[in-house]
C-alpha cells in the first residue's frame, strides 16, 4: 500500500540535495522523492529550515576540539564526511527502496482503480437492467391488477345473473309443480270418467246382448207355435213382426247408443292424450320464455355496454 512522506523523509532529501550541491525547493524534494503533495512538502522544509542552524552548531562544535591539532581536526572532518556519505548512501539506498516499492503501490493502486471502475461499470450496467426490469415488473404488475379488478366487476355481475337465473329456476320449478298437480287432478278425473264410461258401456252392451237372446228365444217360440198354430199364423206374424220391429228398433236405439258411449270415450281418450303431451308443451313453452329472457337479458348487457353503464 501507498504511504504518504514523513517529515524525516523531507529532511532526508534536502540533506542529499544540499550534497550534491543544490538548493532545496519544494519541486527539487518532490522530484527527488517521486511523490509528495506541495504542501505537505512545504510545511516539513519549513522545519528543516528552522532545524538548519542548530545543527550546523552542533556539528561544528563536534568538529571544532579545544587545543586539538590540525592533523586531528583534518581526520576528524574526513572521517565525519565518510559517516555522512555512509549515511547518505543508506538513505539514498533506502529512499531507492521505498521509491520502488511506492512505484509498486501505485501500480496496484492504478491496476485496482481500472477494476473498480471495470466492476462499477458493470454494477451500473446491472442496476440499469434491474431498474428496467423493475419498471416493467411495475407496468406488469398495474396490467395484471386491471384484470384482476375486470375480474372481479366480471364475477359480481355473473354472481347477479346467476342470483337473478336461481330465482327464476325456482319461480318455474313452482309453477311446473303447480301445472304437474293440475295435470295429475286431470288425469285421475280422466281415468275416473273414462272407467265410468267403460263400465256403463259394458252394461249397456250386457243389455243388448240380453235383449237380442231374449228376442232370439222369443223367435224361436214363435216359430214352435207357428208349427203347432198354423191357424194363428197369419195374426202370429203379424205380431212376431211388430214384435222384431219393435226389438230392431231397440236393438237400433242400444247400438246408436252404443255408438254415441264410443265417440264419448273416444273423446276422453283424446282428452287425455292432450293433457299427457301437456308437460312437453309446457316444457317447449319455458323453454321458449328462457330463450326469450336470455335474449332480452343479452340485450340489455349490449345497451348497458353501449351506453358505458357499468
Amino acid at each position: 500500500m501507498a504511504r504518504g512522506i514523513t517529515e524525516t523523509d523531507v529532511h532526508i532529501a534536502a540533506d542529499e540535495l544540499v550534497a550534491a550541491g543544490e538548493r532545496p525547493t519544494v519541486e527539487r524534494i518532490r522530484a527527488h522523492l517521486g511523490t509528495g503533495s506541495p504542501n505537505t512538502v512545504t510545511r516539513h522544509l519549513e522545519t528543516w529550515w528552522q532545524g538548519l542552524g542548530r545543527r550546523l552548531h552542533v556539528q561544528h562544535v563536534r568538529l571544532a576540539v579545544p587545543d586539538a591539532p590540525e592533523v586531528v581536526t583534518a581526520l576528524a572532518g574526513e572521517w565525519w564526511e565518510r559517516a555522512l556519505e555512509a549515511a547518505r548512501a543508506e538513505c539514498t539506498q533506502a529512499l531507492a527502496i521505498e521509491r520502488s516499492t511506492l512505484l509498486k503501490d501505485h501500480e496496484a493502486l492504478n491496476e485496482e482503480r481500472a477494476r473498480l471502475a471495470v466492476e462499477s461499470s458493470a454494477l451500473r450496467a446491472e442496476l440499469d437492467a434491474a431498474r428496467h426490469s423493475l419498471q416493467v415488473a411495475q407496468v406488469q404488475a398495474t396490467e395484471q391488477q386491471r384484470l384482476i379488478d375486470q375480474l372481479q366487476h366480471q364475477t359480481r355481475e355473473l354472481a347477479q345473473q346467476r342470483d337473478v337465473a336461481l330465482a327464476r329456476s325456482k319461480e318455474l320449478e313452482v309453477a311446473r309443480e303447480a301445472l304437474q298437480g293440475h295435470l295429475q287432478r286431470a288425469e285421475d278425473s280422466a281415468r275416473a270418467e273414462r272407467e265410468s264410461l267403460t263400465q256403463h258401456l259394458r252394461a249397456t252392451e250386457d243389455r243388448a246382448h240380453a235383449e237380442v237372446d231374449r228376442a232370439r228365444q222369443e223367435a224361436k217360440e214363435l216359430s214352435s207355435k207357428l208349427s203347432t198354430l198354423a191357424k194363428e199364423r197369419a195374426s202370429v206374424e203379424r205380431r212376431h213382426r211388430d214384435q222384431l220391429e219393435t226389438a230392431r228398433v231397440a236393438t237400433a236405439d242400444i247400438q246408436q247408443e252404443l255408438a254415441g258411449q264410443r265417440a264419448r270415450a273416444d273423446g276422453l281418450e283424446a282428452q287425455l292424450e292432450s293433457l299427457r303431451n301437456l308437460p312437453i308443451a309446457l316444457e317447449a313453452a319455458l323453454r321458449t320464455q328462457n330463450s326469450a329472457g336470455a335474449k332480452v337479458e343479452r340485450k340489455k348487457t349490449k345497451i348497458r355496454s353501449g351506453s358505458g353503464t357499468p
